[in-house]
């Protein structure tokens, strides 16, 4: 665990990046815009490429800005454990896949919904912890994804005051598509995140070299899929087309949250990230409703993000042992 002051550094970035890249990203993918709009694709190449050029510099600067040194262990990781390295292959895939799933879950459901839906990636995380890391968990992580799924069961009801019949049913492809993609992006998230976890329970080396490894091969993930979804838009205007400053700054806040969890495994724990999961939900859905104006939120709602946020904490709590603890 590192200092307080870095403990709450990284809470306060995540809470950043994880509202802004949601809001940010819906409102990229409904601006109505000249030209064509960017591809989803292209944003995330970019972005692994933003990633792995950053994590270069921090291991620059943790070898003490020694290109001689950076030179050393990029060969060492790459070059000489080469089976190490391969078996960042599995995470990233399924990063990158997950990366694109995000932009189509977006692209159908509002900031909020997709926002509190997300979060049953903590239930995904618990089941893939206790198979494939031997966790246990207490009565109190247990009882938190009792109500994670009634709370998002919640959220997803359908209020009687909504839109119109007409645009419910012109709406609800696009709302199952979405609710489907968050669904995949739920798995691949549990799966990937322990997956990653075990990897660096593993072995001492840097975060940011793993983060490196992961990046190299998201980056050949990403390019592939980018050439195999959208490989004629490509040719036609380029891969930055309809890039335009919220893009960039989509990309820019995707990069960074691939730092920011290196950093909440380095440095925070699973209070912390209730705390930063939990403020995002009420940012989210506040400022969906106040700015985009693409949602509107019901009592329904609220309960369901109350009892989102409830258990979010509750996971992460451990309760106070015992003074005089007894032996089953």
């Amino acid at each position: 665990m590192g200092s307080p002051k870095m403990m709450y550094l990284s809470l306060g970035v995540l809470v950043f990046q994880t509202t802004s890249l949601v809001l940010t990203m819906r409102y990229s993918r409904t601006l109505q815009a000249e030209g064509p709009r960017y591809l989803a694709s292209s944003a995330v190449v970019v972005a692994e490429v933003m990633k792995i050029l950053t994590c270069v510099l921090l291991v620059f600067r943790e070898h003490s800005y020694s290109m001689r040194a950076l030179n050393s262990i990029l060969r060492q990781e790459f070059v000489q454990k080469p089976l190490e390295t391969l078996k960042l292959a599995i995470p990233s895939g399924i990063y990158t896949l997950q990366n694109n799933l995000l932009y189509v879950a977006l692209s159908n459901l509002d900031a909020a919904t997709y926002q509190v839906t997300y979060q049953l990636k903590i239930l995904t995380t618990a089941l893939f912890s206790v198979s494939m890391l031997g966790h246990r968990l207490g009565i109190y992580q247990w009882l938190s994804l009792l109500i994670l799924m009634a709370g998002v069961a919640l959220v997803q009801w359908p209020s009687e005051s909504d839109l119109a019949p007409e645009k419910e049913a012109l709406s609800a492809g696009s709302q199952f598509i979405g609710l489907t993609a968050v669904l995949v992006a739920c798995c691949s998230s549990g799966f990937a995140g322990v997956y990653f976890e075990k990897i660096l329970k593993e072995t001492k080396q840097s975060v940011w070299v793993r983060n490196i490894q992961l990046g190299m091969f998201g980056l050949v993930f990403g390019i592939a899929g980018m050439l195999a979804y959208d490989g004629e838009r490509v040719k036609e205007s380029g891969m930055f087309q309809g890039y335009n400053i919220i893009t960039w700054t989509v990309v820019a806040l995707q990069a960074l949250g691939g730092l920011v969890i290196a950093a909440v495994i380095k440095y925070a724990d699973n209070i912390l990230k209730g705390f930063a999961t939990s403020l995002s939900i009420i940012l989210s859905t506040l400022i969906s409703y106040l700015w985009l104006q693409d949602f509107n939120p019901s009592g329904v709602f609220f309960l369901g993000a109350i009892l989102v946020m409830v258990a979010t904490f509750l996971y992460g709590y451990k309760g106070k042992p015992s003074p005089n603890p007894s032996r089953a």
